[in-house]
């Protein structure tokens, strides 16, 4: 389990993380979003003891990460896949981090099983591709067998193969009862992953939800085909339902249930062609919650 109480990071003028406070459950995967700069990575390195705190506590399995005499034996982290001495082998990297905690080569091999390094375990890491770096370091967060599992971007420069193969490690050790803590910028893998998600925005928690409950937060919208699309605009505009109109005629109804819009157009006698709930997506939700609080916006060029 990993617990944050108002967790707070400030370089010089830049409030990074502003009164964070969580926890991570363990037998569940929770995913950790927010825009750029929002302060995940900084967040996750505190946790990891890699950048004190300015304010506030964090402890995973119930210390402080520095306190716990067989940290790798406690918490698995992936957070930077390149940080790794370029002119050892996969094997013998494994095998030197191994023998911090008395993990013997048996572990090693085992968990470059795990990850599908065999073909190249022998080979210098300097020499990697992005996806093989990203399974080294998940073979090092492995490595000890911990209860709890931090992975920073852990898909990232893996192809289809390998990033199904995460969903159902992630998916798997949640299901031992492990604590699973995951960031990602692609959504929909983190839709499939993730049972529970954590969302920061400029430093501050956004919202700390089941994925679900996010999804109906974010307001569920009915597609509409009719004999007389613009009489049905007039029948639907009442407060809080918007309507939006297609080329083609078709409506887009936000505020109300399908039930309410065939309800209201069969009152009006007004003949429906389709009629179609729409559940928004994971990417719909979050864009809607950060809307603003993304601090790097781009513009768009012709």
């Amino acid at each position: 389990m990993i617990e944050l109480t108002g967790l707070s990071k400030r370089y010089g003028p830049k409030l990074a993380v502003d009164e964070v406070s969580f926890t991570v459950l363990p037998g569940m995967v929770t995913g950790f979003l927010g825009p750029n700069g929002a302060g995940k990575s900084t967040t996750m390195r505190m946790i990891m003891g890699l950048d004190a705190p300015t304010s506030g506590s964090v402890t995973v399995n119930g210390k402080p990460y520095a306190a716990h005499r067989d940290p790798l034996r406690q918490v698995g982290a992936l957070l930077e896949a390149k940080a790794i001495h370029t002119g050892r082998s996969a094997y013998h990297h494994l095998l030197a981090l191994g023998a911090t905690h008395g993990i013997g080569r048996s572990r090693v091999l085992d968990v470059i099983a795990m990850t599908g390094l065999e073909s190249v375990a022998r080979k210098r890491v300097g020499g990697f591709s992005l996806g093989m770096g990203q399974r080294l370091g998940i073979a090092a967060a492995l490595l000890g067998d911990p209860q709890t599992l931090i992975l920073d971007e852990p898909v990232n420069g893996l192809d289809p193969e390998g990033v199904l193969w995460v969903r159902r490690l992630s998916r798997a050790l949640a299901a031992e009862g492990r604590t699973v803590f995951l960031s990602s910028h692609l959504m929909s893998e983190m839709a499939q992953t993730a049972d529970h998600l954590i969302v920061l925005g400029r430093g501050r928690v956004l919202a700390d939800a089941p994925i679900a409950e996010l999804l109906a937060g974010a307001g569920n919208r009915v597609l509409v085909r009719s004999a007389d699309p613009q009489g049905l605009v007039n029948v639907l505009a009442v407060p809080d339902v918007t309507v939006e109109q297609a080329p083609d005629g078709a409506l887009t109804v936000t505020g109300v249930s399908a039930r309410q819009v065939g309800e209201a157009a069969a009152e009006a006698g007004i003949v429906l062609y389709e009629l179609t709930p729409l559940t928004a997506s994971l990417e719909q939700a979050y864009l809607q919650l950060t809307r603003d609080d993304v601090e790097y916006h781009a513009e768009l060029t012709r």
